[in-house]
């Protein structure tokens, strides 16, 4: 965390790293677009500091997805133009009316020829029957269970129950990916009460639908993704993959900086919390974070907590209720310390709050697979794409603000008022934060 930030911003393009003069006119253009472009530089130089191993990609196309019904339609229409083949990694694969949609999707390009392989989560798939993943299997889909509960049934030598595969990734012939909160399931089949769509299914709660958050991507930074889904192929140590273009000559598809970020539980520190920690410090205006599961450690609270004490516009949306209550009291719990420290928290009305999204000072955006709790830091393999730039981000802040007008704030004399009841639960939670 002590990290210096670099003389100069190095970034990578179609071809790898690009010359540092080309780099430069990359960032003046940059510079030009905005009327204050020190944020950017700014957040840009701790981005690579963090990690200068993880690449800052430039000459993106970025597709902001909200919610099941937008997602599933872009997904579908993907799959459909694949033509070599398509990688997915997903937590909850579904045996229901989704879950069909793109079995029957996939075995259909399977048969024309599309090589597909599907990494599932084992404890995310307990619902699912065997009998769906044979049904892909035999049509000639490679198939691999993450981290089977069944211990005989892995191929590693050690047998982690606890750490599990998070993460949701769609990779197309190696040239769009796909990556952000939503599973393959019908609980997301419906939107929020206020949110437009043209698809409308089954909610997960009467009377209420699932809020996520997805991302499409078109460019180099594609790359990034397949890489860490061929790298949790071979250390699941999944049987070989057929031969196929996995790494096509990628052209600029836009103009969007991104960063790609995959963190295992095996590494020593994670490389999301890291770069979520950096953002948070290094702050000057204003930090939006949509969470559906907050269960801080200390010093995401201190961080949190610090930033509002110098003057940052701290402001949280959290669930009004979740299908995981355990997760919700604990970060009930620490509402009162917040709230002393000038930090803004709002529960999302009206839908299942499951996004995992944040901005920072206008410039510095997140979206993917991690929670703000100790199970996303230390027991999963995540994903997550942080993207550097303004215009993005505006779009991101924008569907904070809509996200905020269907959210209730939380006071603090009011909630210091809260029953008994409620403080048990808040406490009882508390003691398997570690473990949730």
């Amino acid at each position: 965390m002590s990290a210096t930030p670099p003389a100069s911003i190095e970034l990578e393009g179609t071809s790898g790293p690009i010359a540092a003069t080309s780099a430069t006119d990359i960032l003046d253009e940059l510079r030009d677009s905005a009327m204050q472009s020190d944020l950017l530089l700014k957040h840009l130089a701790f981005e690579q500091a963090i990690n200068p191993e993880s690449p800052l990609v430039t000459g993106n196309k970025l597709t902001l997805l909200q919610n099941g019904p937008d997602t599933y339609r872009a997904m579908f229409a993907a799959i459909g133009s694949a033509r070599d083949h398509i990688n997915l990694e997903t937590y909850i694969f579904d045996d229901d009316e989704i879950g069909t949609l793109f079995a029957e999707l996939l075995i259909e390009r399977q048969a024309a020829g599309v090589q597909v392989n599907i990494i599932y989560d084992s404890v995310g798939g307990l619902m699912t029957p065997n009998t769906f993943h044979d049904r892909l299997r035999e049509s000639g889909i490679r198939v691999l269970e993450f981290n089977p509960i069944n211990p005989l049934a892995g191929k590693k030598r050690q047998w982690l129950l606890n750490n599990r595969d998070h993460r949701r990734q769609l990779v197309i012939d190696g040239r769009t990916a796909f990556t952000g909160g939503i599973n393959i399931s019908a609980s997301y089949a419906s939107a929020p009460f206020g949110t437009k769509t043209r698809q409308r299914g089954r909610s997960a709660r009467p009377a209420a639908g699932w809020r996520d958050t997805h991302l499409q991507i078109e460019g180099p930074a594609v790359a990034q993704f397949q890489h860490l889904f061929l790298d949790t192929w071979a250390r699941q140590r999944g049987d070989p993959l057929a031969p196929r273009d996995y790494f096509p000559e990628l052209e600029v598809r836009g103009s969007e900086i991104v960063r790609v970020i995959g963190s295992i539980s095996q590494e020593p520190e994670s490389q999301i919390y890291l770069t979520l920690i950096s953002a948070i410090r290094h702050a000057t205006a204003n930090i939006s974070l949509t969470i559906a599961y907050f269960a801080p450690d200390p010093q995401l609270l201190d961080v949190l907590k610090a930033a509002a004490v110098r003057g940052v516009n701290v402001q949280l949306i959290l669930p009004s209720y979740s299908d995981s209550w355990p997760v919700f009291h604990v970060g009930r719990s620490y509402y009162t310390t917040l709230l002393k420290a000038g930090v803004e928290i709002h529960e999302r009305q009206g839908a299942v709050m499951h996004a995992k999204t944040a901005t920072i000072d206008g410039v510095w955006s997140t979206i993917g697979s991690t929670n703000l709790d100790w199970r996303s830091f230390l027991h999963n393999d995540e994903i997550n794409a942080v993207i550097l730039g303004r215009e993005f981000a505006a779009q991101m802040d924008a569907m904070f603000a809509e996200d905020l007008a269907h959210s209730d704030p939380i006071e603090l004399a009011a909630w210091q008022r809260r029953s008994v009841f409620l403080r048990i639960k808040e406490r009882t939670a508390r003691i398997g934060a570690y473990w949730l």
